[in-house]
Protein backbone atom coordinates (compact mmCIF):
# COMPACT_ATOMS: atom_id res chain seq x y z
CA UNK A 1 0.00 0.00 0.00
CA UNK A 2 1.37 3.40 -1.01
CA UNK A 3 2.02 5.84 1.80
CA UNK A 4 -0.07 9.00 1.94
CA UNK A 5 1.84 12.21 1.53
CA UNK A 6 1.12 15.28 3.70
CA UNK A 7 -0.79 17.05 0.91
CA UNK A 8 -3.14 14.08 0.41
CA UNK A 9 -3.68 13.78 4.17
CA UNK A 10 -4.39 17.49 4.51
CA UNK A 11 -6.85 17.37 1.61
CA UNK A 12 -8.73 14.42 3.08
CA UNK A 13 -8.79 16.07 6.52
CA UNK A 14 -10.11 19.28 4.96
CA UNK A 15 -12.91 17.44 3.17
CA UNK A 16 -13.97 15.73 6.39
CA UNK A 17 -13.82 18.94 8.42
CA UNK A 18 -15.79 20.83 5.76
CA UNK A 19 -18.51 18.20 5.77
CA UNK A 20 -18.85 18.48 9.54
CA UNK A 21 -18.64 22.28 9.42
CA UNK A 22 -21.52 22.42 6.92
CA UNK A 23 -23.82 21.07 9.65
CA UNK A 24 -23.52 24.36 11.52
CA UNK A 25 -24.37 26.51 8.50
CA UNK A 26 -27.63 24.67 7.80
CA UNK A 27 -30.62 26.99 8.23
CA UNK A 28 -33.30 25.72 10.57
CA UNK A 29 -36.39 27.07 12.36
CA UNK A 30 -35.15 25.30 15.50
CA UNK A 31 -33.04 27.14 18.09
CA UNK A 32 -29.29 26.67 17.61
CA UNK A 33 -28.04 23.59 19.46
CA UNK A 34 -25.13 25.63 20.82
CA UNK A 35 -27.48 28.14 22.47
CA UNK A 36 -29.72 25.42 23.88
CA UNK A 37 -26.84 23.47 25.43
CA UNK A 38 -25.08 26.51 26.87
CA UNK A 39 -28.30 27.86 28.39
CA UNK A 40 -29.41 24.54 29.91
CA UNK A 41 -26.01 23.71 31.39
CA UNK A 42 -25.53 27.24 32.75
CA UNK A 43 -29.01 27.10 34.30
CA UNK A 44 -28.20 23.76 35.94
CA UNK A 45 -24.98 25.24 37.33
CA UNK A 46 -26.85 28.28 38.69
CA UNK A 47 -29.25 26.07 40.62
CA UNK A 48 -26.38 23.89 41.90
CA UNK A 49 -27.65 20.98 39.85
CA UNK A 50 -25.67 18.11 38.45
CA UNK A 51 -25.29 17.23 34.78
CA UNK A 52 -25.71 13.64 33.63
CA UNK A 53 -24.97 12.36 30.13
CA UNK A 54 -26.12 9.28 28.25
CA UNK A 55 -25.88 8.01 24.70
CA UNK A 56 -25.24 4.75 22.87
CA UNK A 57 -22.24 3.77 20.75
CA UNK A 58 -20.14 6.61 19.36
CA UNK A 59 -22.75 9.15 20.45
CA UNK A 60 -22.13 7.99 23.99
CA UNK A 61 -18.37 8.41 23.57
CA UNK A 62 -18.84 12.03 22.48
CA UNK A 63 -21.03 12.67 25.53
CA UNK A 64 -18.41 11.14 27.82
CA UNK A 65 -15.88 13.58 26.39
CA UNK A 66 -18.28 16.42 27.15
CA UNK A 67 -18.77 15.17 30.71
CA UNK A 68 -15.01 15.24 31.29
CA UNK A 69 -14.78 18.85 30.13
CA UNK A 70 -17.78 19.89 32.25
CA UNK A 71 -15.95 18.45 35.25
CA UNK A 72 -12.87 20.45 34.27
CA UNK A 73 -15.10 23.55 34.28
CA UNK A 74 -16.00 22.83 37.90
CA UNK A 75 -19.43 21.27 37.35
CA UNK A 76 -20.72 18.09 38.92
CA UNK A 77 -20.87 15.94 35.78
CA UNK A 78 -21.61 12.22 35.56
CA UNK A 79 -21.89 9.48 32.94
CA UNK A 80 -24.92 7.25 33.42
CA UNK A 81 -23.93 3.68 34.39
CA UNK A 82 -20.60 4.72 35.95
CA UNK A 83 -20.23 3.00 39.31
CA UNK A 84 -20.17 6.33 41.19
CA UNK A 85 -23.16 7.93 39.42
CA UNK A 86 -25.40 9.59 42.03
CA UNK A 87 -29.22 9.64 41.88
CA UNK A 88 -30.80 12.24 39.64
CA UNK A 89 -33.22 14.82 41.03
CA UNK A 90 -35.29 17.94 40.29
CA UNK A 91 -32.35 20.37 40.14
CA UNK A 92 -30.41 18.19 37.70
CA UNK A 93 -30.05 17.98 33.92
CA UNK A 94 -29.78 14.86 31.77
CA UNK A 95 -28.20 15.35 28.35
CA UNK A 96 -29.08 12.38 26.15
CA UNK A 97 -28.57 11.73 22.47
CA UNK A 98 -30.64 9.85 19.93
CA UNK A 99 -29.39 10.92 16.52
CA UNK A 100 -31.93 8.82 14.56
CA UNK A 101 -34.73 9.94 16.91
CA UNK A 102 -34.90 7.15 19.44
CA UNK A 103 -33.16 4.25 21.14
CA UNK A 104 -34.77 1.96 23.70
CA UNK A 105 -32.11 2.61 26.34
CA UNK A 106 -32.19 6.40 25.77
CA UNK A 107 -35.97 6.27 26.16
CA UNK A 108 -35.68 4.30 29.40
CA UNK A 109 -33.00 6.51 30.97
CA UNK A 110 -34.75 9.71 29.87
CA UNK A 111 -38.01 8.40 31.31
CA UNK A 112 -36.41 7.75 34.69
CA UNK A 113 -34.82 11.21 34.71
CA UNK A 114 -38.12 12.88 33.81
CA UNK A 115 -40.08 10.93 36.44
CA UNK A 116 -37.61 12.14 39.07
CA UNK A 117 -38.15 15.77 38.14
CA UNK A 118 -34.93 16.38 36.17
CA UNK A 119 -34.80 18.32 32.92
CA UNK A 120 -34.01 16.22 29.87
CA UNK A 121 -32.08 17.78 26.98
CA UNK A 122 -32.28 15.58 23.90
CA UNK A 123 -29.72 15.87 21.11
CA UNK A 124 -31.09 14.56 17.83
CA UNK A 125 -31.07 14.90 14.06
CA UNK A 126 -34.75 13.91 13.91
CA UNK A 127 -36.63 16.50 16.02
CA UNK A 128 -40.03 15.81 14.44
CA UNK A 129 -40.15 12.09 15.08
CA UNK A 130 -38.67 9.34 17.17
CA UNK A 131 -39.53 7.65 20.43
CA UNK A 132 -37.18 9.76 22.58
CA UNK A 133 -38.92 13.06 21.81
CA UNK A 134 -41.72 12.52 24.32
CA UNK A 135 -39.26 12.54 27.23
CA UNK A 136 -37.48 15.76 26.23
CA UNK A 137 -37.87 19.00 28.18
CA UNK A 138 -35.89 20.71 25.42
CA UNK A 139 -34.37 19.60 22.11
CA UNK A 140 -30.98 20.47 20.61
CA UNK A 141 -31.24 19.86 16.87
CA UNK A 142 -28.12 18.74 14.99
CA UNK A 143 -29.00 18.68 11.26
CA UNK A 144 -26.65 15.89 10.28
CA UNK A 145 -26.79 12.48 8.64
CA UNK A 146 -27.31 9.53 11.00
CA UNK A 147 -27.84 5.82 10.56
CA UNK A 148 -31.53 6.62 9.96
CA UNK A 149 -30.86 8.34 6.61
CA UNK A 150 -27.59 6.75 5.49
CA UNK A 151 -28.98 5.01 2.43
CA UNK A 152 -26.81 4.07 -0.55
CA UNK A 153 -28.13 5.32 -3.89
CA UNK A 154 -28.83 2.83 -6.68
CA UNK A 155 -25.62 2.09 -8.51
CA UNK A 156 -23.49 3.94 -5.96
CA UNK A 157 -19.97 2.51 -5.93
CA UNK A 158 -17.93 5.17 -4.13
CA UNK A 159 -17.52 4.84 -0.39
CA UNK A 160 -19.01 7.66 1.64
CA UNK A 161 -16.40 9.93 3.20
CA UNK A 162 -18.25 9.85 6.51
CA UNK A 163 -20.52 6.78 6.63
CA UNK A 164 -23.47 5.91 8.85
CA UNK A 165 -23.60 8.32 11.79
CA UNK A 166 -20.12 9.79 11.48
CA UNK A 167 -21.28 13.26 10.41
CA UNK A 168 -23.62 13.51 13.41
CA UNK A 169 -21.00 12.18 15.81
CA UNK A 170 -18.28 14.46 14.46
CA UNK A 171 -20.67 17.40 14.74
CA UNK A 172 -21.32 16.45 18.37
CA UNK A 173 -17.60 16.66 19.16
CA UNK A 174 -17.24 20.08 17.51
CA UNK A 175 -20.46 21.34 19.10
CA UNK A 176 -19.29 20.29 22.55
CA UNK A 177 -15.98 22.09 22.11
CA UNK A 178 -17.94 25.27 21.31
CA UNK A 179 -20.16 24.69 24.34
CA UNK A 180 -17.16 24.31 26.64
CA UNK A 181 -15.59 27.50 25.25
CA UNK A 182 -18.79 29.50 25.82
CA UNK A 183 -19.37 28.03 29.28
CA UNK A 184 -15.82 28.88 30.32
CA UNK A 185 -16.66 32.54 29.75
CA UNK A 186 -20.04 32.36 31.49
CA UNK A 187 -18.72 30.45 34.51
CA UNK A 188 -15.61 32.66 34.64
CA UNK A 189 -13.21 29.73 34.49
CA UNK A 190 -9.65 30.61 33.54
CA UNK A 191 -7.35 28.18 31.68
CA UNK A 192 -5.48 27.75 34.97
CA UNK A 193 -8.73 26.82 36.78
CA UNK A 194 -9.52 24.22 34.14
CA UNK A 195 -6.02 22.69 34.08
CA UNK A 196 -5.98 22.45 37.89
CA UNK A 197 -8.87 19.96 37.74
CA UNK A 198 -7.14 17.64 35.26
CA UNK A 199 -6.14 14.32 36.75
CA UNK A 200 -2.54 13.68 37.73
CA UNK A 201 -3.09 9.93 37.96
CA UNK A 202 -1.73 9.09 34.53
Amino acid sequence: MAESNPIESALLASKICNQISSVFSTKSPNPAALDVLVQEIADAANRNGRVFVYGVGREGLMLKALSMRLFHLGLSAHCVFDMNTPPIGPSDLLISSAGPGGFSTVDAISGVAKSNGARVLLLTAQPDSGSSMKYASVVAYIPAQTMADDKASDGEKERSLLPMGSVYEGAMFVLFEMVVFKLGEILKQSPEDVRARHTNLE
